[in-house]
């Protein structure tokens, strides 16, 4: 099912949300439709168009968001789901500087990695077996990251995002802003 862009009146990005729940807001007058995907939900009556970004009518307040917590599900959308050694697609976790060598478990130490990446490079550092990181990790940041950060993303959200910097997260994993608007 198709998601939309969820935006306070202040157009402060809060979340992406089904675009059942989408319509719902805009059906019962909570929010107003800024851009539209281009498709029509019918029922017996009438043709609605199909919302892809809303903005709430009344200010919601956001409790503060804290640091993004490290979790696998975190790092593989902060890392694009791909192997920061080479590419391939991860489907491991991988400590830059080994816990056994004195390294942390924390954003700027944990990269998502292949298995054979992760079996080769074992418990030695990057300057041992010649490697060099794709990326250098570091905790994801910025309101569009949480949005970018959930998979759904699309080309009309951009405008909304980039302020919150969309342009960075989308670099980060490995898709450039031109591509984005073209995806979808």
């Amino acid at each position: 099912m198709p998601h939309v862009l969820v935006l306070n009146a202040s157009y402060e990005p809060l979340g992406v949300v089904p675009l059942r729940r989408a319509l719902v807001l805009v059906l019962e007058n909570k929010a107003v439709s800024l851009e539209e995907s281009g498709a029509f939900l019918h029922s017996a009556t009438r043709a609605v168009p199909a919302p892809s970004v809303v903005r709430l009518k009344r200010f919601v307040r956001v409790p503060y968001r804290g640091p993004v917590p490290l979790t696998r599900r975190a790092l593989f959308a902060r890392d694009g789901g791909r192997c920061m050694y080479c590419g391939a697609v991860a489907t491991s976790v991988d400590h830059v500087v080994p816990r056994s060598r004195g390294g942390q478990h924390a954003w700027d130490n944990v990269v998502a990695a292949c298995r054979r990446c992760n079996h080769v490079k074992a418990d030695r550092h990057l300057v041992d077996l010649g490697w060099r990181l794709r990326h250098q990790p570091a905790p994801p940041s910025g309101l569009a990251w949480r949005i970018i950060g959930t998979g759904h993303r699309d080309p009309c959200w951009m405008p909304y995002l980039q302020p919150y910097g969309a342009d960075d997260a989308l670099d980060r994993i490995g898709v450039p802003l031109a591509a984005a608007a073209v995806a979808s």
